[in-house]
């Protein structure tokens, strides 16, 4: 097998993120199967150390910090995370180098006729993408002889694929509204399957939550002998200075003070870079030898793409991946902070499962023009909707059927003092950054 056709056996199966909607049952999210599977494949999950990150908004960037501090500490380390932008290769990293098109193929080779067997059988349901992904993860991972996995939970929590480890430290970012379709209407529904991840006698460390939230994941943590750290009273952070390009703050732990420089914009990184220390003290008291200038070296060297990015200057053309109505009121506010300029023009274009009113109720206040482009995913919402949802705040959108086409737009139109914000979903994300390596900006 080689790598075209692994990505076709991959993406011919069933594939829930390109699916709105879909119920979030054990019947389409079965961890037996995956269960099953694994076991076939030798326990590959099982032959590392794991860091296990659920959440709403942060776990990607929590995932990439915490991975990349294990590396700079002298750690084979690797990182799963989802989704994509240009290449499904990209989820599956050690060192922080993702997996070559080669050992993609082996991995998915060693996998499918295990995978077609629990298929054609069909007793536990059909395994999906984000299943056998997880899987060639593990089995990559297991043959490379990584000795720390950084796992990011692709949905939920309690039915994720992930969700198969045995976590030396449980992670659990903020928790806002979102996939509601799928995981609950409330905080409080969706903080039960967030805090699925929780395993006895484990250690969980937790963002600053809303109340209804933290009293989710304290009872779940109680009810399983869990440890709960909570960042904002355990661990706090401040900060120190910011830039258009990184920011640095204090970390205090219960076991000292911890001085970081990321390359990551906003204030909601500082926070998931404190969920990230506590994690990483929570494995060095379970061995890890973490020595904080290393550590303090693997954050400023994070890499973490696609997160309140500047691709130019003159004027500002920044993407960040916001895609729901929490994230889009934080972006706004990030831009406030680290960017001086006169005219915002925002570049959008949204999942069609997402609170679209929200998200631009936020959004609208941040920006004079705004420009909708439809995304290639299936998921992308129509143009014409998500501008009738600007014009009742005032705006005349323009549309534009692609969003390559949207940034040409906005760059002819902006002046050298204005700032351009493409947002609204990774996937728009990915396309913008397609956009700059093509045109070498």
């Amino acid at each position: 097998m080689n790598y075209p056709e692994a990505e076709q056996y991959i993406l011919g199966l069933t594939d829930y993120e390109k699916s709105p909607g879909v119920v979030y049952t054990s019947s389409t999210h079965d961890l037996h199967r995956v269960h099953l599977l694994l076991e076939k494949l030798g326990n590959p999950h099982l032959q590392a150390r794991s860091a296990h990150v659920a959440g709403t908004k942060g776990k990607g960037s929590t995932t990439a910090m915490i991975a990349s501090a294990l590396t700079a500490c002298g750690y084979k380390t690797g990182l799963y995370t989802s989704p994509h932008f240009w290449t499904m290769r990209e989820r599956i990293r050690v060192d922080g180098t993702m997996i070559s098109e080669a050992d993609f193929a082996s991995a998915v080779a060693a996998v499918k006729p295990k995978a077609d067997a629990i298929n054609r059988d069909g007793s536990d349901g059909q395994l999906t993408t984000f299943e056998i992904m997880t899987a060639a993860a593990f089995l990559y991972f297991a043959r490379q002889g990584v000795q720390y996995q950084v796992l990011e939970v692709g949905l939920g929590g309690r039915l994720d694929a992930t969700n198969v480890v045995h976590p030396d430290v449980c992670v659990i970012t903020s928790i806002s509204l979102d996939h509601t379709e799928v995981l609950g209407r409330t905080l409080a529904e969706i903080a039960a399957e967030k805090a699925g991840i929780v395993k006895p006698g484990c250690t969980v460390v937790s963002a600053d939550q809303a109340d209804e939230v933290e009293k989710v994941i304290t009872d779940v943590c109680a009810a399983r002998g869990a440890r709960l750290l909570k960042v904002g009273k355990d661990i706090t952070w401040l900060t120190v200075r910011s830039s258009a390009d990184r920011q640095s703050c204090r970390v205090q732990t219960r076991n000292g003070e911890f001085h970081l420089t990321i390359p990551l914009l906003g204030e909601h990184q500082l926070e998931n870079a404190a969920c990230a220390v506590a994690a990483l003290e929570v494995l060095a008291s379970k061995g890890a030898t973490l020595p904080k200038v290393d550590v303090q070296r693997g954050f400023a060297a994070v890499n973490w793409p696609g997160r309140l990015q500047v691709l130019r200057k003159d004027p500002w053309l920044i993407c960040d991946g916001a895609h729901n109505v929490d994230s889009a009121a934080k972006l706004v506010s990030a831009i406030r902070r680290h960017f001086i300029f006169d005219r915002g023009i925002l570049v959008i274009g949204i999942s069609v499962d997402k609170d679209v009113d929200g998200m631009v109720q936020q959004l609208a206040p941040g920006f004079q023009e705004v420009i909708v482009a439809r995304s290639k995913h299936p998921r992308s919402a129509p143009p014409e909707m998500i501008a009738g949802k600007f014009e009742s705040h005032g705006f005349r959108p323009k549309i534009c059927s692609s969003v390559l086409e949207a940034i040409e737009v906005s760059l002819s139109e902006a002046k050298r003092e204005d700032l351009i914000c493409i947002t609204g979903s990774l996937f728009v994300v990915g396309e913008a950054l397609t956009w700059r390596d093509k045109a070498k900006v």
